[in-house]
């Protein structure tokens, strides 16, 4: 009798063993396919495997062994972004970027040059012999409303205990600088420090347990000239599907503020994949490889920010006055030896680049219930006035026919302080 029941249960016990058997082999085969689809891939694709190495960083020493043309491919993100994204609205829906310079020296500036102690060489224009302060006494009337007055100590407790971060170039550094002159002197001087030159730069307030900081990110993503001092480099290379090295500091902080523009208007850019092999890499022209710094930028933003924890700003692009003949017909020089802001409100100059507006404009708006836009570019059109031109520090020595004609050194890009990024800063304070 216990020999037959034994019997009988033998094909049930067949059966399951098959089964199991089965299954195992479909999930060994699946696998091994998986893996080989991964292998397979096309130059195109990007995708990576768990095993591989990470791609060797970008430094000030790296190079391409060859160069081809940029084939028009695009990173495959995780999180893709949506074509349209509700917009974060704010309390006031008074446009603060519409409006006018009023000369105002009773109000303005808002700190003096000489008692910052963190004011750059680059940005001192009266330390380096600018004769008129006219400059300085420009206040930003927006039509039909007001900014908010800036305050310095209210300012600090929106952030008590919190990292507010500038990445990018060095006009956002001359941002970061321009804040730590507009808050500084209201902390004693042993409750407050900054960290020596660096990738990134803090300046500590102990009262408040609060952070300001700049990380040096021209490019947004990883690239060769990441290095804060050592970046005038003859070839620009840059990893377009890789902002791991900036990122690791982006998502422990509270208030980021982006720029990225003046760096993708200096030639072609050289593209090398996370995924390359033997140093080839492609070239693409400023604005295409903008676009894609930008698509890896806003993918980080849509897979890691969350707008109730975290603000985001992206700070538009900051003119350039490279030729008076754009506000001033039948002349032929730049900014240097202009005292006056421009005054007609519909002023664009070539400086600022309508195909790259267009761009940047379709990337954040993917983005607007995560990001705010602090949109300079227009304002700061009308200040041909406010460059340092020939008063600040240069670094390599000027020839005796530059200095006979002091336009041709003249530097027509960044802003001296006191002056205009002081305006972008109480602009964020209006929407902090």
């Amino acid at each position: 009798m216990m020999n037959q029941k034994k019997k009988t249960q033998l094909p049930l016990i067949a059966i399951i063993l098959f089964f199991f058997i089965f299954v195992a082999s479909t999930v060994f085969f699946n696998e091994h396919r998986f893996q080989q689809f991964h292998h397979n891939q096309d130059f195109d694709k990007i995708t990576f495997s768990l095993n591989s190495s990470p791609p060797v960083a970008l430094d000030r020493f790296s190079s391409c062994n060859s160069t081809v043309k940029y084939n028009g491919r695009k990173a495959e993100w995780d999180v893709h972004l949506l074509q349209s994204d509700k917009q974060r609205e704010h309390d006031d829906m008074c446009d603060v970027f519409s409006g006018r310079w009023v000369f105002d020296n009773t109000s303005y500036p808002l700190y003096n040059e000489s008692d910052c102690p963190y004011m750059s060489d680059q940005l001192a224009c009266h330390k380096h012999g600018r004769p008129d302060l006219e400059y300085q006494y420009w206040r930003w009337q927006p039509h039909g409303c007001n900014l908010k007055r800036w305050n310095a100590t209210q300012m600090w407790e929106k952030l008590r205990g919190k990292r507010l971060m500038f990445v990018g170039d060095s006009l956002n550094r001359g941002q970061w600088i321009s804040m730590l002159c507009l808050l500084e002197s209201v902390i004693p001087a042993e409750k407050k420090s900054i960290t020596p030159n660096a990738p990134l730069t803090i300046f500590r307030a102990e009262e408040y347990n609060a952070t300001i900081e700049f990380q040096w990110a021209p490019l947004l993503v990883e690239s060769n000239s990441d290095d804060p001092v050592n970046h005038r480099l003859d070839e620009r290379i840059m990893r377009p599907d890789s902002v791991l090295r900036h990122a690791s500091e982006w998502k422990h902080v509270d208030i980021l503020i982006f720029n990225s523009y003046l760096w993708w208007r200096q030639g072609p850019v050289k593209l090398s994949w996370s995924n390359q092999k033997n140093g080839v890499c492609e070239e693409a022209d400023g604005l295409e490889a903008m676009e894609l710094a930008m698509d890896a930028w806003a993918n980080w933003i849509r897979s890691n920010i969350n707008p109730m924890k975290k603000k985001v700003f992206f700070v538009t692009m900051s003119p350039t006055h490279l030729w008076s003949r754009e506000w001033e017909a039948g002349t032929e020089g730049n900014c240097y030896n202009e005292k006056l802001p421009i005054e007609d409100e519909r002023y664009w100059g070539s400086g600022s680049d309508l195909a790259t507006m267009r761009m940047v404009d379709n990337v954040v708006n993917k983005l607007r219930s995560r990001i705010s836009v602090i949109n300079i570019t227009q304002l700061s059109e009308y200040r041909k006035d406010g460059h340092p031109s020939i008063y600040r520090k240069f670094w390599e020595s000027r020839t005796a026919e530059q200095l006979a004609n002091p336009m041709s050194y003249s530097d027509c890009i960044h802003w001296c302080l006191p002056g205009v990024p002081d305006v972008w800063n109480e602009i964020l304070f209006h929407f902090l």
